[in-house]
Parts: structure tokens; C-alpha cells; sequence
């Protein structure tokens, strides 16, 4: 059992280390035998990782590439996106949701969220809708699907893609289906802090459809179906064999991981039942939540997160600022108060240390440091009034 000075001298947001601990002869057995067979791009490891993803996530198809933002793009594409096109996704996730759309030439346009979920509803959408409107982007935001059932009538309806931004939320699912099975296609990112992580970067696109399949093995490699022979504009955009490798290892632990990490959401929920102020992550009730991020609201986020550092607890903030009032996107002519629900949860947001390893006592520990906290906080503030 950990000391109280162990708990206190650090707690990380995610320990990596403490997982590679449970797996490394594993992992350097899958790595030296990529070694030995020299087979470094587009290998063996790559196509079963392929076919293994693809089954986990429900589908017929996956095509590995080198990112979880290049498996947006090259899906888009895919999904015949491009110049002239608007695309509804949510101001509320990382920035790749929609600077992809641009990439490609087509506009984002940007929904609101539930407040409870963080993720896009289907009133949002329907609300922008028009006759550009091509494809949605849901994001299953911090290991939640969204609520996709009505999301996909919306888009039968409206000849809409569907395309699942699926980077924290693997293995989650929505009415007994896994996410990345519901839209047209589904992006996995393989970034290394996510629930199934790479050790550097790593995509995926999952799908049913046979054309998409193909059309997107085409893009990832230059545009050529044939070797030598480019039909269309395409990237380099491939999955290496030793992340293929290192993932094939990791998801034989998944299951077991996102159980470990439902107990720890769990024991948090009790934890910090009570706390005056905080609101503890909402389950939609459609289907299972992975918890990529344990994320909570609080009151005067940003000095609470302050003291919490203070206490040896690493905290991390998704997201601080909404997409539609980036920089990037100054020249849509958002204003604050266009998406009032994400800007007041880019204030209030706070993601607490999750990991599959996370200690009882650590959880304790978080929630304790985050009860003086809160009161200290809530202090300075009557002192200073």
C-alpha cells in the first residue's frame, strides 16, 4: 500500500509507465520478432492489427494509418467530402475535428453540446442543416457515445455521412453496438495517452463498406491502388509494423483495462458525492462509458486546478478554449454567447488523474485534495469580497 508521502509527492493525470510495467516482456517479444523479420511498413503486424480492430469494433474492414487526424482526413475523403461542402461538428473537442473539414476544402460548421454528456445532440444538428450540410462528425467525447440513433434517422433524412470521431472512446457502446459500427466509417486514434495507445502515433478508419475500404487504402498510399500507378491525390499516411505490434499486444488488455477504469469512475462518483459545487460525469444510459477522462465541473476552475497542483495532483483541462472562437476560425464571425452550453464547459471542465492503475488510496486522495482545495478556494474568494 502507498504512503501517504508517496501519494502526495505526485499523482499523474495518466502513468504510462505503470502499464508498460504489467506488459513489457510482452511487448519486447512483439517488438523483437518485427526486428527480426525486417518487415518495417504496410506488414504482416499491420493487417492483423487490421482485421483484429475491425472485428473488436463490430465491422468488416479496418485500413491502419499514421494518425488519429490523418484517419479523419483520408475518411472524409473517403466519404467524397471536399470544396463547397459544410460539415456539423461540435465546438466542443480537439481542434483535429475540425480542422480536417478545412483540410479538405469544406466548411465546419459548429453545434452546441448536451450539457451533461459534453457530446453533440441531435437538435443541434437538425438546427444546421442545409443544403451544403454533407456529413456529421459526433464525437464520443471522453469515452461516451453520442446519442446516435436519432443522429443516424437525421442523416437518413438528409443524405448525411456519418462519420464517428471515435479517438477516446473505444470499446465503448450505444445500445449494445460497439462505436465505430453505428455511421459510415469510424476514427480511431492511437495517440499514446489514449485507452489503446500507440508508443508514438497511430490511426485507425473502421467501416462496413467494401467501396469505402478500398478507396481508403488508395488514399493512405499516395492515391495507388497498384503500386507505381496514382489514380488521384493521396498522402502517405501508413501505420508502421512495430505500433501495429505494440497495439496487438495492448488490445488483448483492453477489456480488462476499461473495466479497471469503470471501477475507478465508480469509486470517484462515491468519493465525491456531496462535494458542494462539483458535478461528477453523467452516464447517458445508451451504453457503456470507457472513461478515457474522469471529467468533472467545478466552480472557479482554473484556481482550483491551481491548488490542486499545489497538493501533488495533476489535472488536465479538455478543452479551454471552443473550436468556433480559435483563432483558425475568425473569419466565421463567431461571437461568445453563439454556443453558450460549450463555452460555459470550457470554464468549468477538469479531467482527474484516470488510468487503469489507479490506486484506491490515490482516488482518495484526489477526492481529499480536491475538497480543501474547493474550500480554500472558496475562502480566498469571501476574503477577498
Amino acid at each position: 500500500m502507498a504512503s501517504v508521502a508517496e501519494l502526495q509527492r505526485a499523482i499523474p493525470v495518466l502513468d504510462l509507465k505503470a502499464q508498460y510495467e504489467i506488459i513489457q516482456e510482452e511487448i519486447q517479444i512483439a517488438i523483437d520478432a518485427v526486428l527480426q523479420r525486417q518487415h518495417f511498413i504496410l506488414g504482416p503486424e499491420v493487417e492483423k492489427l487490421e482485421q483484429e480492430i475491425a472485428k473488436y469494433c463490430g465491422c468488416r474492414f479496418g485500413v491502419g494509418v499514421a494518425s488519429g487526424t490523418d484517419a479523419l482526413i483520408l475518411g472524409l475523403r473517403a466519404c467524397g467530402i471536399g470544396p463547397g461542402d459544410e460539415v456539423i461538428v461540435p465546438s466542443f473537442t480537439f481542434i483535429a475535428t475540425a480542422d480536417t473539414v478545412s483540410l479538405v476544402g469544406a466548411t465546419p460548421v459548429f453545434a452546441d453540446i448536451d450539457p451533461e454528456t459534453f457530446n453533440i445532440g441531435p437538435r443541434q444538428i437538425q438546427e444546421r442543416i442545409t443544403s451544403r450540410t454533407k456529413a456529421v462528425i459526433p464525437v464520443h467525447l471522453y469515452g461516451q457515445a453520442a446519442d446516435m440513433e436519432p443522429i443516424l434517422a437525421l442523416a437518413k433524412t438528409h443524405n448525411l455521412k456519418i462519420i464517428e470521431d471515435s479517438a477516446q472512446a473505444i470499446g465503448a457502446t450505444y445500445r449494445e453496438r460497439r462505436v465505430n459500427s453505428l455511421g459510415n466509417l469510424g476514427c480511431i486514434s492511437f495517440f499514446p495517452s489514449k485507452n489503446l495507445g500507440a508508443y508514438g502515433d497511430g490511426g485507425m478508419v473502421v467501416t462496413d463498406s467494401q467501396e469505402i475500404y478500398s478507396h481508403l487504402r488508395s488514399l493512405r498510399s499516395h492515391g495507388s491502388r497498384k503500386k507505381y500507378f496514382s489514380e488521384e491525390q493521396g498522402w502517405n499516411s501508413r501505420l508502421d509494423e512495430l505500433q501495429a505490434a505494440i497495439l496487438r499486444v495492448k488490445l488483448r488488455h483492453l477489456d480488462q483495462w476499461i473495466r479497471q477504469r469503470q471501477a475507478a469512475a465508480e469509486r470517484y462518483d462515491g468519493l465525491l458525492k456531496g462535494l458542494p459545487g462539483v458535478m461528477t460525469p453523467k452516464r447517458s444510459g445508451f451504453g457503456s462509458h470507457v472513461f478515457h477522462q474522469y471529467t468533472i465541473r467545478v466552480p472557479h476552475r482554473d484556481q482550483v486546478q491551481q491548488d490542486l497542483a499545489g497538493r501533488g495532483v495533476s489535472t488536465m483541462i479538455y478543452y479551454p478554449i471552443p473550436i468556433h472562437l480559435q483563432p483558425i476560425y475568425a473569419h466565421l464571425g463567431h461571437r461568445r454567447g453563439d454556443l453558450p452550453v460549450t463555452e460555459q464547459a470550457c470554464e468549468q471542465v477538469l479531467s482527474l488523474p484516470m488510468f487503469p492503475e489507479l490506486l484506491e488510496e490515490q482516488s482518495k486522495y484526489v477526492a481529499e485534495a480536491l475538497g480543501l482545495a474547493l474550500a480554500n478556494t472558496s475562502g480566498e474568494r469571501k476574503n477577498c469580497g
